[in-house]
């Protein structure tokens, strides 16, 4: 189980820790994970992109035996158009209150045409 690490010196947020302590032993990488359905379309609209970027990590950690509380880092890349306030409420409706550390950027763009947001995951698995 990811340990969560919130000195009480810094700012207590909801949504992501400080930081995660992960127990020694296996450890999934997940890459980078854009709005694509099953079929390989990019679904419109950043808030729908950014569900389902969410969903396919989501199916990365159950295809490796594990759940976003196994999740010890998000990184997540939004295009420069974006409005990272309408993309941070999108991805706390689709990750729900799973306190990982995060990193959020603001970037050029996305190798992927038509990618709003890009979102990698490492994750501690279960014994």
């Amino acid at each position: 189980m990811i340990e969560r690490v919130n000195p009480p010196s810094l700012y207590q947020s909801p949504a992501f820790s400080q930081g995660t302590i992960a127990p020694a032993g296996r450890t999934l990488y997940i890459g980078g994970q854009n709005g694509n359905d099953a079929e390989g379309n990019m679904v419109t609209g950043m808030p729908a992109q950014v569900k389902q970027a969410l969903a396919n990590v989501q199916a990365v950690l159950a295809a490796a035996g594990a759940t976003p509380d196994d999740v010890a880092k998000l990184t997540i890349y939004l295009d420069r158009r974006v409005d990272p306030r309408e993309a941070y409420a999108a991805a706390v409706e689709a990750w729900g209150r799973h306190r990982t550390a995060l990193t959020a950027m603001m970037v050029a763009g996305l190798a992927v045409p038509g990618a709003l947001v890009e979102i990698e995951a490492i994750a501690s698995l279960p014994a």
